[in-house]
């Protein structure tokens, strides 16, 4: 395994807080399996039969990216890039477990500094981790630096937060999460801000730039097409979970913003039990949209 030493990127607006994050990147990527499916399928595709031996993941976090790429390319050796050791110990547990020890390699740097000496990659992978780097132009650069002539860039981002709970909760006065959303979004608008990256891969020197959209829309019924064994009931407790992490992380930045009621029904959706917890609903689904940008080295 190779482990420069530097700092690395904060990965998916977590900061510091990598332990309080790890689980819902990891219920991320349980809920939003088939997105993930489509994205790096798309990625795949583009690649159109080329040889992919080597391919870097920036900013890997608990290595759900690091995971789907290994199967995306299964001949290629994987780069996990981050600034955490702690997610990186979960990556290489993650490749432990699936039995691609020797395939997955970690490397602990930091996007904004000076990056470690590599062999040049097939392809290089950042996903909700770009938004928050200082110079974003130099990243880019550097990445296209890092890639082989033909190497391909995907770049991923969250469009907007998903939306987790019906518009009426029978509880308080529906509309909550969206005012949950607007609430939160002056404490923490550079969590998923983002540009449309085109114009600064283009000057960055890539070509072939195309920006692809992929609608959400995960439910029980839709988990069960890429989880088989667990039952309804499961797949319902999945997405429970996803809803009351996603929420709870939100609480506080939100209370300042809603009135009395609100904040109330937030408690009471957010409690460890009761009717109208979240961990004891069924009428949970996902939405949203993520962005895909592939370019090209020329």
């Amino acid at each position: 395994m190779t482990q420069p030493h530097a700092h690395s990127p904060q990965h998916y607006g977590h900061g510091h807080d990598h332990a309080g994050i790890a689980p819902l990147l990891d219920l991320d990527a349980e809920v939003l399996h088939e997105a993930l499916f489509a994205i790096t399928n798309t990625l795949r595709a583009a690649r159109d039969g080329q040889r992919t031996r080597r391919v870097l993941d920036l900013g890997a976090g608990t290595g759900t990216g690091t995971m789907a790429l290994a199967e995306r390319f299964p001949r290629a050796d994987i780069y996990a890039l981050d600034r955490s050791e702690q997610m990186l110990d979960l990556v290489r547990s993650k490749a432990f477990f699936r039995g691609i020890p020797e395939r997955v390699h970690t490397v602990r740097a930091d996007l904004d500094d000076v990056w470690p000496a590599f062999e040049p990659f097939d392809v290089a992978w950042a996903s909700l981790s770009l938004h928050e780097v200082a110079d974003p132009d130099r990243v880019f650069e550097n990445i296209l630096t890092a890639l082989t002539p033909g190497g391909m860039l995907a770049v991923v981002e969250m469009d907007t937060r998903p939306f987790v709970l019906p518009d009426d909760l029978d509880l308080g006065t529906p509309g909550l999460e969206a005012r949950i959303h607007a609430a939160v979004a002056p404490a923490r608008a550079p969590m998923n801000l983002h540009p449309d990256w085109t114009d600064a891969l283009v000057r960055a020197g890539f070509t072939d730039v195309a920006r692809h959209r992929f609608d959400i829309a995960t439910s029980p019924q839709a988990l069960a097409r890429f989880a088989s064994g667990p039952t309804p009931g499961e797949r319902a407790s999945v997405l429970a979970r996803y809803a009351h992490t996603s929420l709870l992380r939100l609480r506080d930045a939100a209370r300042p913003g809603l009135n009395q009621e609100d904040r109330d029904t937030l408690d009471i959706l957010l409690a460890a039990d009761g009717p109208h917890s979240l961990l004891n609903r069924g009428d949970l689904t996902v939405n949203g949209t993520r962005s895909l940008w592939l370019a090209r080295r020329p």
